[in-house]
C-alpha cells in the first residue's frame, strides 16, 4: 500500500512558514552575540542560562544518533514524549473531521491529545492477552484516520505487541503507525527504529524518563523519515527544550554504563516482585512484563489500594480501565522499596480478604 504524506497533512501546515528564531538565522556558537534581545550579563545562578538554547539540539541530536543508531535528521526532540504526539494531531488531524484510532487498555494521553484537538477516537480493545486486533483495526478506519497509537511494551499491561501484528498494521493503513517505545529498554526485542528504513509511515517514540532515570527533565524522542521530522520541527515552539535539559542529557549520554547498570538492576527487580508475589494465595494474576512495572489482578483492588495509600506506600490503581478490572500497577522501585510494598500489601490482604 502506498504511502503519501502530503496527503495526509493539513493543508495550512503544508504552507506554514515557521518562526524563525534569532539562533535560525546564525547558528555559529562563537561571536558578539546581539540578535535575540537577551541579558548581556549572565543570570541570577551560578550558571549562565542567559542566552537562547540550540533550537534543534544538534550536539545531542548527534550523540543520540550514536546510541539509537538513527540519523539524526530522523530525530525529534520534545518537551516530554506528550510534546511529539500533540505535534502530530496539530500536523495530520483535522478538527471535527479526522480521526485516529485508539487500542485501549493504552496510554492515556492519546485520548487526552485527541480531545484537546477535537479530533475523533475510534477503539479497537486489545484482547484479553492484551494483543492487537489487526484486521479490525484496519476495518474501523476510513479515509480520514490519519494516526493509530501502538503502545509497545504496553502501558498498562507491561507486554511487548507481535511484530508481524505491528508490521501488518504498517502494510496496509495508509495514515501514520505510532509505535510508542517509552519502555524499550526493559523489552527483550529491538526497536522498531531498525525499521524505519522499511516504512516510511512509522514514528517511533522513545522517552528519557524511564530507563533513563530523567523524568523530571521532560525529554522525549520521536524517531520517522525526514519528511515527518521536517514537519514536526516546523510547528514546535522554537526554543521547546532548555539549554539545561540539553546539557545534562548530554553528560548523562556519555555514561552509557550506569544506564545500563541501572536496567540490569530494575529486570532483578522485577523478578525479585514477581516470585514474591506469586507466593501470595490472594494474588490471581500476574500479567506477563517487558517493562518497568507489573500488572496484578487480585481481590478487591481498590479497597487493597486504598489501604496501601494509608502506609504510604503509592502504587497506581487500574481497576476502572478496560480489561485491568481489580488491577493495580506496582513501578519496579528499589530492594528496599520493593520489601517495604510486599510487607505492606501482606498486612493489607491478611487483614482485609
Amino acid at each position: 500500500m502506498r504511502f503519501n504524506l502530503n496527503s495526509l497533512l493539513r493543508p495550512h501546515i503544508a504552507n506554514l512558514q515557521p518562526y524563525t528564531s534569532a539562533r535560525d538565522e546564525y547558528t555559529g556558537k562563537i561571536g558578539v552575540f546581539l540578535d535575540a534581545n537577551e541579558n548581556p550579563y549572565g543570570s541570577v545562578t551560578k550558571q549562565d542560562f542567559n542566552r537562547y538554547p540550540d533550537p534543534y539540539q544538534s550536539d545531542l541530536k548527534d550523540e543520540i544518533s550514536k546510541i539509537k543508531n538513527v540519523n539524526s535528521s530522523q530525530i525529534f526532540l520534545g518537551n516530554g514524549s506528550d510534546e511529539a504526539i500533540d505535534l502530530l494531531f496539530r500536523a495530520f488531524c483535522n478538527p471535527g473531521k479526522d480521526n485516529v484510532i485508539l487500542l485501549p487498555p493504552t496510554y492515556g494521553m492519546y485520548e487526552v491529545s485527541a480531545s484537546i484537538n477535537d479530533v475523533e477516537i475510534r477503539r479497537i480493545s486489545l484482547t484479553e492477552d492484551f494483543q492487537l486486533q489487526p484486521e479490525k483495526i484496519i476495518a474501523a478506519a476510513d479515509k480520514n484516520s490519519k494516526i493509530i497509537f501502538v503502545c509497545s511494551p504496553n502501558n498498562p499491561s507491561g507486554n511487548k505487541v507481535k511484530r508481524e501484528e505491528i508490521r501488518f498494521l504498517l502494510n496496509n493503513f495508509k495514515g501514520i503507525i505510532v509505535v510508542d517505545e517509552a519502555y524499550i529498554d526493559f523489552n527483550d526485542e529491538p526497536s522498531f527504529t531498525t525499521e524505519l528504513a522499511d516504512f516510511p509511515n512509522l514514528l517511533v517514540i522513545q522517552t528519557f524518563s524511564k530507563a533513563w532515570g530523567l523524568a523530571s527533565l521532560r525529554l522525549g524522542m520521536a524517531f520517522g523519515s525526514e519528511e515527518i521530522i521536517k514537519i514536526l520541527n516546523r510547528i514546535k515552539p522554537p526554543y521547546n527544550i532548555s539549554g539545561l535539559t540539553q546539557d545534562t542529557v548530554l553528560a548523562a549520554i556519555m555514561n552509557t554504563g550506569r544506564v545500563e547498570k541501572m536496567i540490569e538492576e530494575i529486570l532483578l527487580e522485577r523478578d525479585f516482585l514477581q516470585e514474591k508475589l506469586v507466593k501470595m494465595t490472594a494474588i490471581e494474576k500476574i500479567f506477563p512484563s517487558q517493562a518497568n512495572f507489573l500488572l496484578v489482578k487480585m481481590p478487591h483492588a481498590t479497597a487493597v489500594y486504598n489501604k496501601l495509600i494509608e502506609q504510604k506506600i503509592i502504587v497506581r490503581n487500574r481497576s476502572k480501565v478496560l480489561l485491568c478490572e481489580d488491577c493495580l500497577r506496582i513501578s519496579v522501585g528499589t530492594r528496599k522499596e520493593n520489601e517495604a510494598f510486599l510487607q505492606a500489601l501482606e498486612k493489607v490482604i491478611s487483614k482485609s480478604l
